[in-house]
């Protein structure tokens, strides 16, 4: 899979980066990262969806090969921002359909983008999309208004995440069968050793600094439920058996709610797709391109 490089200047300031496959006229695939990931973390499915798709990956302010940007701009912003680079490459690829997936955080941004651009793209796949619970974004809000965002569970451990090791695979041992990264492929974790670490004097570290892991989880989009609301490009959401509780009970609200998203649980956790990339690339692959489903 040869992808090339793209960089395109934002509106609020700093530059987003990210790959993009060689045009050949197949349908276009906007993909979206999640939190403390980068695109490329996820080569293992997209290297299998490339023979149905051509690819276009974006890495959101701070993440990836894309610039740090300062203060977060939100969610409602990234997925404008992702928009506005997309848009702005769009040109080279011709009048080919477009679809788009994401995970986690990103499947988050697609959701938005979906709403907020409802002839942007044919039909979307969500992959375990953290949809905070209405009950949830009231319990961050009132917690902001605290000061006391910061400190909950999933934003204090990303802020005390180790960042650096002496080397690519030092850190890849480290991170081997741990947290997040449990149950991941060897191509995953390999990917992700790759492409979301760099090179520094004295060893590796983090592209996407721990501090900006914790900045997402210590804040959720804007409106989301009103939002969801207004989806009307035919969407599947995939979710793991072990994912976060509240996913999953997300997702029944959603599907109850609006027609146009329908779901459908599948083994492993919250990051199943780098568990079992090629089922996750079948499943993906099946749905957007209106394929006969397993």
């Amino acid at each position: 899979m040869h992808l090339i490089p793209w960089s395109h200047p934002t509106s609020a300031g700093f530059t987003l980066r990210g790959w993009h496959s060689e045009p050949s006229g197949r349908p276009l695939l906007h993909f979206l990262h999640g939190n403390g990931f980068c695109g490329r973390t996820y080569e293992p499915m997209l290297r299998l969806l490339a023979a149905d798709f051509d690819l276009w990956l974006c890495d959101v302010q701070g993440h990836g090969d894309s610039d740090h940007g300062g203060r977060f701009r939100g969610w409602n912003r990234s997925a404008e921002l992702a928009v506005e680079a997309f848009e702005a490459g769009l040109g080279r690829f011709g009048s080919v359909p477009r679809f788009a997936c994401g995970h986690s955080f990103g499947g988050v941004l697609s959701c938005l983008i979906l709403a907020k651009w409802p002839t942007l793209f044919r039909r979307a796949v969500l992959l375990d999309p953290v949809l905070f619970t209405p009950a949830m974004i009231g319990l961050m809000s009132f917690a902001e208004v605290l000061g006391l965002h910061r400190r909950h569970s999933m934003a204090a451990r990303a802020a005390a995440r180790r960042s650096r090791w002496p080397d690519r695979q030092a850190a890849y041992q480290a991170l081997h069968g741990r947290g997040i990264y449990r149950g991941w492929t060897d191509a995953a974790l390999r990917a992700y050793v790759e492409h979301a670490l760099v090179e520094v004097d004295g060893g590796v570290e983090l592209k996407c600094r721990p501090s900006r892991e914790a900045e997402i989880f210590a804040s959720c989009p804007k409106r989301l439920w009103p939002s969801l609301a207004r989806i009307e490009t035919p969407s599947l959401i995939l979710y793991g058996l072990t994912t976060y509780p509240f996913v999953a009970r997300s997702v029944a609200r959603l599907t109850a709610r609006n027609p146009h998203v329908s779901a459908r649980q599948v083994p492993g956790g919250h990051c199943f797709m780098l568990e079992f990339p090629e089922d996750s690339a079948q499943r993906v692959a099946d749905f957007l391109l209106r394929r006969e489903s397993r």
